[in-house]
């Protein structure tokens, strides 16, 4: 009797170890050092996507970065383009906070942003309201960015509603355009 009830914790411990969420601390010593300051000053490309919950693609964008750090604030004029022809604009007020942390305002995000700089690595979360059909959602993002090598960085930001993650938003930036004739353009 007390084999099968060993054999049960086991398999139930097991379970639930293998179940247990992905540890989020970034691995900031690898990759170049990380100033959101310095990277996104002058002209920026990214290229991203979105998948829902199930990892289903719903969505296909390029974005054109227009930065400037004036040694106090960083502006971020980002124009987005979806594949669908939709189009988007956002302007972000990035100020640093001191110890790597940055504070970040914009139009459809509520309140402020909060971002957190290691090593090649930022966590940036906010809350934003989210365009939806003809009305919107308030949703929040966690964002975790890494510097690469080439002068790339890689971004994957977790969306969530009520706790609920709704999907994943995964980017691409590099710092000059590398192709002439990308799948549309802006």
């Amino acid at each position: 009797m007390w084999i099968k009830r060993l054999l049960f914790t086991l398999t139930l411990f097991s379970l639930m170890t293998g179940c247990s969420p992905m540890n989020n601390t970034p691995t900031t010593q690898l990759g170049p050092s990380l100033k959101i300051e310095e990277y996104f000053d002058g002209k920026v490309y990214a290229w991203g996507i979105f998948e829902d919950r199930f990892g289903t693609l719903r969505r296909q964008f390029r974005v054109e970065i227009d930065g400037n750090w004036d040694g106090q604030k960083l502006v971020l004029d980002e124009k987005f383009l979806y594949a669908d022809g939709e189009e988007n604009r956002r302007v972000w007020t990035i100020t640093p906070d001191g110890n790597g942390r940055y504070i970040g305002e914009a139009g459809d995000i509520i309140g402020q942003a909060e971002g957190v700089s290691s090593g090649n690595s930022l966590n940036w979360r906010y809350q934003m309201e989210l365009k939806v059909g003809d009305g919107s959602w308030k949703v929040s993002f966690n964002d975790w960015m890494y510097l690469q090598p080439g002068d790339v960085m890689v971004n994957r930001a977790k969306v969530s509603k009520w706790g609920f993650t709704l999907g994943t938003v995964t980017l691409f930036f590099i710092g000059e355009e590398p192709f002439k004739q990308p799948p549309f353009t802006l």
